[in-house]
């Protein structure tokens, strides 16, 4: 499994990435904040067989792309079951009180924790990590997660938001990701990369 991480939307540093299968050349695309040509070159460039496009949750800065990645490959959009009202919603995707009014198409597959995304022979897990949003979900392949707002560098998504709940965020990643070994790289939906391991050890939220 291969990935490229873009910054779709500089000034809320949303993290998007390409996921593919080396051998398939299947492809998704997680979290697009924002409309992007270099994804649509990168993709065409490399021979991307692009399936979906999965978002971590339902807020405005991760879908705000959704409407344009799914006209030019013609391809459904994935979220956690919990969260798919906030597509087409601008008061639940919080985009109506930055101004502007944020809706995506609504989602054709709706996600649940321990679901499976496959491309080519492999399988990416769907982990339920509520807490950010209340349908908030990490994927993880191997030794590669990724965090959306659940998980950050040093750090964790804000629970201040209308379905936001501290308690939950701190038990989905005490119990689900801190489970992970030490050695997978979080891939998170802003900020750098990090580490499990480094995480457990020096997060100021969530330590183990």
């Amino acid at each position: 499994m291969d990935f490229k991480r873009f910054n779709t939307l500089p000034s809320f540093g949303t993290n998007t990435y390409l996921v593919w299968d080396k051998e398939s050349r299947e492809a998704i695309l997680i979290d697009p904040g924002a409309e992007s040509a270099k994804i649509i070159d990168y993709a065409d460039t490399n021979s991307l067989k692009m399936i979906a496009i999965v978002n971590t949750h339902g807020h405005a800065d991760h879908i705000g792309g959704n409407r344009y990645f799914q006209k030019k490959w013609n391809i459904p959009i994935w979220i956690h079951k919990a969260d798919a009202d906030k597509l087409t919603n601008p008061q639940l995707n919080l985009s109506s009180f930055m101004g502007t009014e944020i809706t995506s198409p609504a989602a054709e597959r709706l996600l649940t924790g321990g679901d499976k995304i496959k491309l080519g022979r492999k399988e990416i897990d769907v982990i339920y990590t509520p807490g950010h949003t209340i349908g908030g979900i990490c994927l993880h392949y191997s030794i590669l997660l990724f965090s959306g707002d659940t998980l950050f560098q040093g750090s964790v998504g804000r629970t201040d938001f209308p379905d936001g709940n501290y308690a939950l965020l701190e038990k989905s990643i005490r119990e689900k990701l801190y489970q992970l070994p030490d050695e997978t790289l979080v891939l998170p939906g802003h900020t750098e990369e990090t580490r499990i391991g480094i995480e457990k050890r020096e997060n100021p939220f969530v330590r183990m």
